[in-house]
């Protein structure tokens, strides 16, 4: 069984590399033999990639053999999974944490319970998990995984909501309560608003009483994209070009300076979210989707104090926090029921997952977050 950094791989039971390699698409997968008084799962289908590529090349679409189900393990078909752009970067080989090829891809998504050995107590057949801390090789039908991998939730919350929870959003409220200490009344600044962990500070960050300001980036329809962030609880939305003033805080009106920002651009984007940091402000950078660097200017860090710092979801999880995570997804779940957390998502039948990566890759424009449905 695959181990990194504290992250579950499900157990495959057979050769995987030697399956998949001589057995090909479409053909008799070698299994290992069962007693005949083992459990085991139903057998699965998995989209699967055997060398590091570009996604719509190299992966496809192979059928699992049955997996025993021991005494501490349990059995559970997956519903959903969405296709992250993490899952893109693993599968091109360019992601700082990732299986070995050949491997089963996605991270995280949610199932039910299909089966439990005999030694677990704390899930039963019918009940809704969610791998946590995240686990590689949700794109398959069934997983077999040890009782502790899974985390219990609410049958209640919508299904593309409990499979999308574990890294976006998560991410925007450990981002919010984890790197400077905010009170309500405080204000915060972002660059790529639009993103999902974007909408989801927003979102978090009003429920919290926090001001955000948001830039995001010059396109066509830019006055829809304004009214749709405000009307998830955006206080400023403006553009990049908006921004080139000689002195953007006086753009910001009753809303106090930011004492934190976040950065998910690089660039000029970033620095953007660093004019507008008060004196002693953080800005946190977790992506860099204009594969630019972060350029900060001496008198900023001189004269302002301004602080720089990272956050990397997979890191965090790794330092022994998973009852701390769950906890807090736990929060979150309850704010998607209370309807004060929404994204947009688009639930695309497994079936049809080459359509529904072609749109995660950027081929058929702006799309909404893929979900594969199961």
């Amino acid at each position: 069984m695959l181990r990194h950094l504290g992250v579950h791989a499900p157990r495959l039971a057979f050769n995987f590399k030697s399956s998949l390699i001589h057995g090909g698409r479409g053909k008799t997968l070698t299994t290992r033999a069962f007693s005949s008084s083992a459990a085991v799962s139903p057998p699965s289908k998995a989209i699967v990639y055997e060398a590091h590529g570009e996604p719509d090349t190299v992966t496809k679409l192979v059928e699992v053999p049955a997996v025993e189900v021991k005494e501490k393990d349990v059995c559970v078909k997956m519903l959903a999974a969405p296709i992250n752009p993490s899952d893109i970067n693993r599968i091109q080989g360019v992601y700082p944490v990732r299986p070995e090829p050949p491997a089963v891809g996605g991270y995280e998504g949610v199932g039910e319970v299909h089966s439990v050995g005999s030694s677990v107590t704390s899930l039963s057949p019918g009940d809704w998990v969610i791998p946590s801390p995240p686990s590689f090789g949700t794109w398959q039908t069934y997983i077999v995984n040890d009782e502790k991998v899974w985390h219990k939730i609410e049958k209640g919350v919508p299904m593309e909501y409990a499979a999308t929870i574990t890294v976006n959003p998560l991410t925007a409220l450990l981002m919010l309560e984890h790197c400077v200490t905010l009170n309500s009344g405080d204000a915060i600044v972002q660059n790529g608003a639009t993103s999902m962990v974007g909408q989801c500070v927003i979102q978090i960050a009003k429920s919290r009483g926090i001001h955000n300001i948001n830039i995001i980036r010059d396109r066509p329809g830019v006055d829809e994209v304004k009214e749709r962030l405000k009307n998830l609880g955006a206080d400023e939305v403006s553009t990049e070009s908006e921004l080139e003033v000689k002195n953007v805080k006086s753009l910001l009106g009753g809303i106090p300076e930011p004492v934190l920002g976040f950065n998910c651009v690089g660039g000029n984007a970033a620095s953007l979210v660093l004019k507008f940091l008060r004196q002693g402000g953080t800005m946190v950078t977790y992506g860099g989707m204009s594969k630019k660097p972060v350029s900060v200017s001496t008198s900023s860090f001189i004269f302002k104090d301004i602080s720089l710092r990272g956050f990397w979801l997979q890191k965090w999880l790794s330092t022994d926090k998973a009852e701390e995570s769950r906890g807090m997804i736990d929060r979150l779940l309850s704010l998607v029921q209370e309807g004060k957390l929404k994204y947009k998502m688009d639930l695309a039948p497994f079936e049809d997952f080459n359509t529904a990566l072609d749109k995660a890759l950027g081929k058929l424009g702006s799309q909404p977050k893929q979900v594969i449905k199961f």
